[in-house]
């Protein structure tokens, strides 16, 4: 049986010793401030440098992964003997997806002998790092490529994202909220709470007035989408706020007794959308909502 790569986009945003060490490669999806381009993981800026940059002003954009790049590396696998899964950032956002599916299909036209599976996870940040890990765990019990990826394909909806942001204007930019909801919002400090629903994108469920109410709100609705009595571990992701991120993960330890929390940053290819003071927790749960 043919040995496989794990791969993923550089939207998952776990730590790049866990990547390493797992062997799992990585597809870079660019971003651009003041117009130069920043590849993950080669040519980047600092986190905070990019926040920072934020702070100042500047308005990033950002770029789906290459598909030149994408049949580079898949190429590159498929020489070295490898078949491959790769884990791609949520088509709901995306047309990263697309492009590896292509370039996928174009490989295997010309090399029939080698398996390239694609899975949209329609998940982002910390949630596509969780259905990596689960991956990556699943091929060290010695699952197969085709076993891994059906778990994902019969899983990925119940992956609950739930997020806050502090920024609204950006949400204005993105097309998520009005002009006059985004300048209301910002007066009143009404903070959204919003979610990554059955079709990967994004989608508000809730508001409150404050910060710290919708911290909370972020920790009480885990009991609500999750079976709390078996679920062991969250994640947290935070754009540049990590005492946020900090407050919400000892509060889910106090509530519910969850130790196994990690706490990663929101890279700069989401963070261009979501700005500073985005703060994400995911988990397995329950099924999503539309």
């Amino acid at each position: 049986m043919r040995d496989f790569i794990i791969s993923t986009d550089s939207t998952a945003d776990l730590p790049v010793k866990y990547l390493e060490e797992n062997n799992v490669s990585v597809h870079p999806l660019y971003y651009i401030v003041d117009g130069k381009e920043y590849i993950p993981g080669i040519d980047d800026m600092t986190v905070k440098d990019f926040y920072q940059a934020l702070r100042d002003g500047k308005m990033p954009t950002t770029s789906a992964s290459n598909p030149i790049n994408i049949i580079s590396r898949f190429q590159k696998e498929i020489n070295e003997g490898h078949n491959i899964l790769h884990l791609s950032f949520s088509s709901g956002l995306s047309s990263s997806y697309n492009n590896a599916q292509m370039c996928a299909e174009k490989i295997m036209e010309e090399e029939p002998e080698f398996k390239i599976i694609v899975v949209d996870t329609l998940s982002g940040t910390v949630g596509q790092g969780i259905l990596l890990m689960k991956a990556v765990d699943m091929k060290k019990q010695g699952k197969t490529i085709e076993e891994i990826a059906e778990w994902l394909n019969d899983n990925k909806k119940h992956l609950i994202h739930e997020f806050t942001v502090s920024d609204l204007n950006h949400l204005y930019r993105g097309g998520r909220l009005s002009k006059a909801s985004a300048v209301l919002g910002s007066m009143l400090n009404i903070q959204p709470i919003l979610h990554m629903d059955n079709r990967g994108g994004l989608a508000p469920i809730g508001k409150v007035r404050g910060r710290k109410k919708a911290l909370n709100t972020l920790v009480d609705n885990i009991e609500k989408k999750s079976d709390i009595k078996t679920l062991k571990q969250v994640f947290i992701s935070h754009g540049d706020c990590i005492e946020d991120a900090k407050y919400v993960a000892d509060k889910i330890k106090q509530q519910y007794g969850i130790e196994d929390i990690l706490i990663s940053d929101i890279c700069p290819t989401i963070g261009a959308h979501t700005a500073q003071g985005a703060l994400v927790v995911a988990y397995l749960g329950n099924n999503r909502e539309d």
